[in-house]
């Protein structure tokens, strides 16, 4: 299954999205048991053990219509998406050896953020969140960080998923809009609760106004 990511992924940050599905996705729909046979599967699929990954979703009662594990249903009718991330690796990986690839996602914390003394050694806490975006009802998992703004959060949503740019995403937690300016931990988000984001998607929004 040959794809490529709109934005290039390293090692390090491929394996923390596919956890990250893995951990929530029984939050979602269909059974725990279910989502566990299907990580099994596709970890067999990766060491290339396609009869094993077949006896599991036999044995899970699991059937593919169209061939792929990217689309399942248990034998209760229940659908089961894995998105392809997760089953195979993209064709523009970043292979890093020596570097550590979360550095990356927190190059725009600026450090200035604690300019009264010394930067901790973790700047801020890391928060798993998912956002609901307007244009396709889709869940997102996104990893933030408690001291980044909601303007360099909604940047990780563009570069990671290819959405709309900031300026044309409006996120809404307890029904509250949240400022750009205001940081993810000020707006006191439970780990795993979802951020809806509303899209504009018109086109004559590019044109500059005067507001």
């Amino acid at each position: 299954m040959q794809w490529k990511s709109d934005i290039p992924l390293t090692e390090g940050q491929l394996i923390s999205k596919r956890d990250e599905f893995w951990d929530t996705a029984p939050a979602f729909e269909g059974k725990t048991e279910i989502w566990v046979a299907l990580k099994a599967a596709v970890d067999a699929t990766f060491k290339e053990d396609i009869p094993l990954a077949q006896a599991i979703l036999d044995g899970a009662g699991v059937s593919l219509p169209g061939g792929s594990l990217r689309e399942c249903y248990d034998e209760w009718g229940t659908r089961y998406s894995i998105p392809v991330y997760c089953l195979s690796n993209p064709l523009n990986l970043v292979l890093e050896s020596d570097r550590d690839s979360p550095a990356e996602f927190s190059e725009p914390v600026p450090s200035s953020a604690s300019s009264g003394g010394q930067v901790q050694g973790n700047q801020g806490e890391e928060l798993k969140v998912k956002v609901r975006l307007s244009t396709t009802g889709e869940d997102i998992r996104l990893v933030l960080n408690t001291m980044e703004t909601i303007g360099m959060a909604k940047k990780k949503l563009q570069d990671q998923e290819g959405v709309q740019e900031p300026s044309r995403q409006r996120w809404y937690f307890g029904g509250k809009l949240l400022g750009d300016k205001s940081k993810v931990g000020d707006a006191h988000v439970p780990q795993g609760y979802v951020i809806q984001c509303i899209i504009n998607t018109l086109d004559f929004d590019v044109i500059t106004t005067k507001e």
